[in-house]
């Protein structure tokens, strides 16, 4: 069942998705060559306990760490660790916060000090087809109508969509109704958009082929063919128009409080 979000729960939305895109950000900029992904991990949850909130991943699920943290090939869901990372690599942070009983969530994915033009490429066309698709958000559309425009950025530049995850509805659980493909999956059935719908969309594109697999860790998503894969998120709330991100850092709160 969908839920369409009333005005309150849109305010808190708003406050939540601050928060996690300030640390997003934040933790973005706190990566650097030589720098482990635990330190990151750290790093990022001291920072969501500094504005108020919690994350929303740690032990959802029982998932171990305070973000998602996913180098090179591994494409979501990575464990911190004593891992540094280097020159070169190119590292997916996916930060969930909850705030005053909801959640915002939001991806990037960075390179640290610089990458291959290839790959730096991979990751432009995954973030423009994040905006295509959520550009596609709008009341009266239907869920597939974002996944198509996804689709057809990401292939039209030669990349694979990884198809075994999906966005999905968020607000006081990380994940709600409906899932949203970044593919057209031929279901006839597609959700219609309405106002009051807050959406997380998430392509995860590879620079190789689309097949990926789970390693023994039970988490971490790797790519089959060892070639890197990149991932963008942003938490957005369906209107009467335009879409509206969600997970903007000109909503973080002015006096944060306890979640």
């Amino acid at each position: 069942m969908i839920h369409l979000k009333k005005d309150h729960e849109i305010a808190a939305m708003r406050l939540a998705g601050g928060v996690s895109s300030t640390v997003l950000r934040e933790a973005a900029a706190f990566v650097q060559p030589g720098i482990s992904t635990l330190e990151i991990d750290q790093y990022a949850g001291e920072r969501i306990s500094h504005y108020g909130g919690k994350s929303a991943f740690l032990g959802y699920r029982n998932y171990p760490c305070q973000i998602c943290i996913s180098v090179n090939e591994e494409v979501v869901h990575g464990l911190a660790s004593g891992r540094c990372v280097q020159f070169g690599d190119i590292i997916s942070l996916d930060v969930g916060v909850r705030y005053d009983g909801y959640i915002g969530d939001n991806a990037t994915t960075v390179a640290v000090g610089g990458c291959d033009p290839a790959v730096q490429r991979m990751m432009e066309v995954t973030e423009k087809s994040l905006y295509e698709g959520l550009g596609q958000a709008l009341p009266g559309n239907k869920v597939v109508d974002i996944s198509r425009a996804i689709q057809s950025c990401v292939e039209a530049s030669g990349y694979s969509i990884v198809r075994e995850f999906v966005g999905h509805g968020v607000g006081k659980k990380v994940h709600e109704d409906p899932q949203i493909a970044n593919f057209d999956d031929g279901s006839r059935r597609s959700p219609v958009l309405k106002p009051g719908m807050t959406l997380a969309i998430e392509p995860m594109v590879n620079l190789g082929q689309r097949h990926v697999e789970v390693l023994e860790d039970d988490w971490t998503v790797v790519t089959r063919d060892g070639l890197p894969s990149a991932h963008y998120e942003h938490t957005i709330l369906v209107t009467d128009g335009e879409p509206e991100i969600l997970t903007c850092p000109e909503n973080l709160p002015s006096e944060p409080r306890e979640s």
